[in-house]
């Protein structure tokens, strides 16, 4: 990726990540949210703080953690993605690959859900949309905060 290279501390990029990914859901994917439900396109409310799961916790939150577990993914990856390409088309790969392609398979396997979303495109598009610009966010929230913390990166 255009930016992460060199020496690295594991633990550090692990928590930056996961830091990454919680604040790119805040932020890009709940904007996006935002901007679908607008559009027609999406029945969510963006930023719900409505109880979800067995702890009860906001919904925003829950989808925060997640969130913060593929940062944590692609912190893991991060030096290894392709170095030419722009930042932003990294975290979008990053976004389509891993996020929809695992929401459209195992998570819809664990709730029942028909796989790739039933084919319909409405819901492909806006899965595609939602967890494409996520990873936009968490590639360039990342690379950022690997160099406010002085990790070696190729721009540093």
């Amino acid at each position: 990726m255009a930016g992460m290279q060199g020496q690295s501390n594991l633990a550090r990029d692990l928590a930056l990540g996961f830091i990454a990914g919680a604040l790119a859901v805040l932020i890009f994917h709940q904007i996006m949210v935002l901007l679908l439900g607008f559009a027609g396109m999406a029945r969510g409310a963006p930023w719900n703080m409505a109880p979800y799961g067995p702890l009860g916790v906001p919904r925003v939150l829950n989808s925060m953690f997640w969130g913060g577990v593929w940062g944590i993914v692609f912190a893991l990856i991060a030096d290894r993605l392709p170095k030419q390409w722009p930042l932003w088309l990294t975290g979008l790969a990053f976004g389509l690959i891993g996020p929809v392609l695992f929401g459209w398979t195992v998570m819809a396997l664990i709730r029942g859900n028909a796989l790739f979303a039933g084919f319909v495109p409405q819901r492909m598009l806006t899965s595609v949309l939602i967890n494409g610009v996520f990873g936009i966010g968490v590639a360039l929230i990342y690379a950022g905060l690997r160099r406010m913390t002085g990790a070696k990166t190729a721009a540093g």
